[in-house]
């Protein structure tokens, strides 16, 4: 079967590997479909991130079910199923209160192991995501990222009647923006640096975009006070600017939800900090995308909006191909950050969408 593996100094490869077995009764075997690169994805390939080398990344990713164990009695071959790739222990004391992502012991598919960036893959079947019918294998591939978004607001109690700010219009940000729409926020806006990411926001649903390079986070803040009230902001961007600007911009008693994961240091300003005493702002960690029961409620939620048809998802791929094409666009962006999604589509290994 083919494989895309990443050697160690950015090296991206497609090869013939073994095919995999089932080991025990609780495993099933999955043809994959379509695999999506991550952000996270990035640093391990291209910055000696990684907890091995070679690798085989892929964690947002869908399949078909070809055999299941002897104990798999939920799952039929022919099925689609996506990735759950967190692995938690569910022992330790966090697993007890279904605090998943805060597993002391946990493990994750794709980075920890191996991954779905090849033909086929062996995973336990609670590490399946049964998709409907009517949800493509592309969509599959989007479900991890999608909860994402998903668990910021359900960490926030909900988006339902709420001004929700999106920093950061990448693919998190447009995802959790259609989300957010549908799921009954009051208006959405959209800030970001591109002007092609803002117009592709706005097609998307935002009813106002910002491009923060060119006002002030006084200018952003003032333009969102006639709705300061009840605000979600969601910070998906990961810098310290955008970070700090999530602060700023904020209205009284904001929920500030920070999802984007920092590679360098952030120092705030006393000025910054005062106006999270002063304005009382809410501050949200939000790490990866599960609650209980399992996977997590944002799971059920993905599935829901995906079968109402309101997300698009075509507007957010750059490039979908077979494993050489993926490879290629892989290697193409030599540490840059995506403009757009690279998806990994087994289906049409020489179709690619640019």
């Amino acid at each position: 079967m083919k494989s895309v593996v990443i050697h160690a100094g950015g090296s991206v490869t497609v090869e013939e590997q073994p095919m995999p077995q089932l080991q025990n009764e609780q495993e099933v075997l999955v043809e994959v479909l379509c695999s999506g690169l991550c952000g996270s994805d990035l640093p391990r390939i291209f910055h000696a991130g990684a907890h091995f080398y070679p690798i085989t990344l892929g964690h947002e990713f869908s399949g078909q079910v070809r055999a299941c164990g002897s104990a798999v009695d939920d799952l039929e071959p022919g099925e689609r199923v996506c990735c759950v790739p967190l692995q938690p222990c569910f022992t330790c004391d966090e697993c007890q209160r279904q605090l998943w992502s805060q597993c002391r012991h946990y493990q994750f598919i794709g980075s920890r192991s191996d991954g779905g960036n090849r033909q086929y893959v062996v995973l336990p079947r609670r590490n399946l995501f049964r998709l409907p019918p009517e949800v493509s294998p592309v969509a599959g591939a989007f479900f991890e990222p999608l909860t994402v978004g998903l668990h910021a607001m359900q960490l926030a109690g909900g988006c339902a009647n709420k001004q929700v700010v999106i920093i950061g219009a990448g693919t998190i940000g447009l995802l959790a923006l259609q989300a957010a729409k549908a799921l009954g926020a009051r208006s959405v806006t959209a800030i970001d640096i591109n002007p092609e990411r803002l117009a592709l926001a706005r097609m998307l649903g935002a009813d106002q975009v910002f491009n923060s390079q060119e006002m002030t986070a006084q200018a952003i803040h003032a333009a969102l006070t006639p709705q300061r009230f009840d605000q979600l902001i969601l910070e998906t961007a990961g810098s310290p600017q955008t970070v700090t600007l999530a602060i700023e911009i904020a209205g009284p008693q904001a929920q500030v939800g920070l999802i984007g994961t920092l590679h360098r240091d952030i120092t705030l300003s006393s000025a910054c900090f005062g106006l999270i005493l002063r304005r009382e702002l809410r501050l949200l960690g939000s790490w990866m995308n599960y609650s209980g029961p399992w996977p997590g409620v944002e799971w059920q939620q993905a599935m829901q909006l995906f079968e109402a048809g309101s997300i698009n998802l075509d507007a957010l791929i750059a490039v979908q191909a077979g494993p050489q094409g993926y490879a290629d666009a892989v290697r193409a962006l030599n540490g840059q950050p995506m403009n757009g999604k690279i998806v990994l589509d087994f289906s049409a290994p020489e179709m690619e969408k640019s």
